[in-house]
């Protein structure tokens, strides 16, 4: 007995028509907007994200900060304190003011001292200058007088009496002075009788002076 070949064109079809279901939800899932997909990742999302935090519960308010108490109304022992202190602050204070005025004085009294000492320092120093310069002047006017004598000294005394009589009585007190008595004697013989009184008379006043106070 023979049996019936099969054929393959109707068995291809029954096939691919049992095949068709599985390929249509294959591509049905493959496709981005399939709603198979979108349910599965949803799905995956949720259950690869962490669980939401509980939200921070409130702080409790600070409780209500108690009202500060009065100060207490000061003692009759605090009030004298304080006036007490006050006072000595007040003296300290006047005291600090004095002794200011104090330092202010004698700042200005050392600088009147110091103005002071400085002027009497130049005065001591022009007062040297001046008693250089006067006995620089008293030996010039000395030699001066020296020489004078010197002449007079080395003439006759006839001729210096002859001169004698006639020169100024301030001037031949200083020569007739400076004079030896040995030369002064002879001239004094040879002058006027009362010119040789008044040079006489002159010449004592003059030797009796201090000498700080004798006519130059």
């Amino acid at each position: 007995m023979r049996w019936p070949r099969p054929r393959l064109l109707p068995m291809a079809l029954i096939a691919m028509t049992l095949l068709l279901p599985a390929k249509l939800a294959s591509l049905l899932r493959g496709m981005p907007g399939s709603a198979v997909p979108r349910v599965e990742l949803v799905t995956e999302a949720r259950a690869s994200a962490p669980a939401p935090a509980p939200p921070p519960r409130a702080a409790a308010p600070p409780p209500p900060a108690a009202a500060p108490a009065p100060p207490p109304e000061p003692t009759p022992d605090q009030l004298a304190e304080r006036a007490l202190l006050e006072s000595l602050r007040g003296r300290r204070a006047e005291m600090e003011q004095r002794e200011q005025a104090l330092q202010q004085r004698e700042m200005l009294l050392a600088a009147t001292e110091r103005r002071l000492t400085q002027r009497l320092e130049e005065m001591a120093t022009l007062q040297r200058r001046l008693e250089a310069v006067r006995t620089q002047g008293s030996e010039r006017e000395e030699a001066g007088w020296r020489q004078l004598v010197k002449t007079y000294e080395t003439m006759r005394p006839r001729d210096a009496a002859v001169i004698f009589d006639d020169l100024e009585m301030a001037v031949l007190v200083q020569v007739v002075d400076r004079m030896r008595e040995a030369k002064v004697a002879p001239i004094l013989g040879a002058m006027k009788p009362d010119r040789a009184r008044q040079l006489t008379t002159e010449l004592a006043h003059h030797r009796a002076r201090p000498p700080e106070t004798s006519t130059p």
